[in-house]
């Protein structure tokens, strides 16, 4: 780790922190908001370990007319896997564990589809997105929430997740390693994991943040969730709203936390003497683990040359200083948190909203104050971004057509079709509808259409919790329906997609 510090240090000039333009900044975020259809946002910085800006814009609960503060609760998404992290970190000070243990000595039910990697795959393999599963495999038990499968039905599940990759070769990012990992947590402490991080880890820093139950009276101040598109303007998420209930998802993303909160967490990292673990923990999480890939815009607006996986942390240079940081994303609420040690400087982002411009384009304003690169306007650079991204893919425009007639009749496809661990679904005609029910996810629900020879298509009710889908019936030389599998509304031959693993037989 210090070898890797002393390489950025070469890169780095000295005395750039810039003075905090707050009127600037407040004109940033207010832009943002109105720009990326984001309802409200909380933003603090701690900088030389003062709370030098903490401020909340916009609203929190625009029905109930709620302004955001800084106080208010957002969910953290995937900027809770900083802390699960952490959690172990700890349990390896106490000598309760190694980052080099097997996993299946806590866990004897977790199984890959690769027995050498079941074998050999060590806690700290838990948090490097190095499992050789393919990106978001298993991410179908998790979301959308409610979740119907238990933390313990995951870690048994992984063992259906067809590889795609060798075992440590490339990244390939993970949620349910890290559910993994908070069983780990449970199994060696004793204590459920979302006890266990709220007693080791917020309680010593005085965090007022929870990876479990949330008191009612703190409920009232927590942000609803939102979303947007054209046809429906901004609208809410209830089911990612927060409820004040502990998620199966806590260890890889169901934590809830304020911006003022998470400048607790933020000072205790530029100040390790402050965590309830040690240094030398932290610096394991900080050091490089898995090779990320460096984008040509990377490159551009950061002079990023390097990114790596850390230990629930991502890793890169940014303008010839050390860049550490983790993004979160859920329907309905976006984070970004960021720690600079040479510049003594940390930042917390979060908001309410689904579009990434917001906190990118605020993110980006705040560290280039204290980098000397005033110059862009990052809400218009996000603007511009989006617009090339959206071209792109509406130029492949892959909405797929019906080329032949239906060569089934819904009486045929109408039963109870199982897989052998993702459940059942019912497919029943309801009137003129054919329904389609998840018997443990209860946001899937929707209406099947037929399509072309043996393929339906799926609409779910809840747009926001599953995109379009197709639904391929198996048929007999008797055209009996045997079984069914999914795949994304298409025309594209997808391998790695949510419903890869699953095959559903009919009952």
């Amino acid at each position: 780790m210090k070898y890797f510090v002393v390489l950025i240090l070469i890169f780095s000039s000295s005395n750039l922190a810039a003075q905090l333009d707050s009127k600037a900044l407040d004109a940033v975020i207010e832009d943002a908001l109105s720009t990326f259809h984001t309802p409200g946002m909380s933003v603090s910085i701690v900088y030389q370990q003062q709370v030098i800006y903490e401020k909340g814009f916009g609203k929190a609960n625009i029905a109930e007319h709620q302004d955001v503060r800084p106080d208010t609760y957002f969910r953290l998404a995937s900027t809770s896997k900083a802390f699960t992290a952490a959690s172990l970190a700890l349990l390896v000070d106490q000598e309760k564990l190694d980052w080099q243990d097997l996993v299946i000595d806590y866990l004897p039910h977790f199984r890959l589809h690769d027995s050498y990697a079941t074998e050999h795959f060590t806690i700290e393999d838990l948090l490097t997105h190095k499992s050789g599963l393919v990106g978001g495999a298993g991410d179908s038990m998790i979301w959308p929430e409610p979740s119907g499968f238990s933390r313990e039905e995951v870690v048994s599940n992984v063992k259906y997740l067809t590889p795609g990759s060798q075992f440590r070769e490339q990244y390939a990012y993970s949620n349910v390693m890290y559910i993994t990992a908070g069983e780990v947590v449970e199994a060696v402490s004793g204590k459920p994991f979302e006890d266990f991080v709220d007693q080791y880890i917020f309680k010593p820093l005085g965090m007022q943040c929870y990876a479990g139950d949330m008191p009612k009276a703190t409920l009232q101040n927590s942000a609803m969730a939102y979303g947007h598109n054209d046809r429906l303007g901004v609208y809410e998420i209830p089911r990612n709203a927060i409820h004040g209930d502990a998620l199966m998802s806590a260890a890889a993303g169901g934590m809830v936390c304020s911006a003022s909160e998470m400048s607790k967490w933020i000072k205790a990292l530029l100040q390790p003497s402050q965590l309830p673990f040690s240094e030398e923990q932290l610096e394991k999480m900080w050091q490089p683990h898995t090779i990320l890939g460096v984008s040509d815009v990377d490159t551009e607006w950061d002079n990023t040359y390097f990114r790596n996986y850390g230990l629930g942390w991502r890793l890169s240079n940014y303008d010839g200083y050390l860049h550490i940081s983790h993004t979160g994303t859920l329907s309905g609420y976006q984070a970004f948190v960021v720690v600079m040690p040479q510049l003594e400087l940390g930042v917390v982002v979060l908001n309410n909203g689904s579009n990434y411009g917001a906190r990118g384009a605020v993110m980006q304003s705040i560290l280039k104050m204290f980098t000397g690169d005033t110059k862009d306007n990052w809400v218009e650079q996000y603007v511009d971004y989006q617009a090339e991204r959206e071209a792109i893919f509406l130029a492949r425009d892959d909405t797929p057509e019906s080329l032949a007639p239906s060569s089934l009749n819904d009486e045929q496809i109408v039963g109870v079709y199982s897989d052998q661990w993702f459940g059942d679904f019912t497919i029943s005609k309801q009137g003129d509808e054919l329904r389609i029910v998840s018997s443990r996810m209860e946001n899937l629900k929707g209406t099947l259409s037929a399509f072309q020879d043996t393929s339906y298509k799926i609409d779910w009710d809840n747009e926001n919790a599953a995109s379009d889908a197709f639904i391929h019936f198996d048929i007999n030389v008797k055209r009996e329906v045997l079984s069914a599998t999914l795949h994304p509304f298409t025309t594209r031959e997808l391998t790695s997609h949510e419903w890869r693993d699953m095959h559903f037989i009919k009952q």
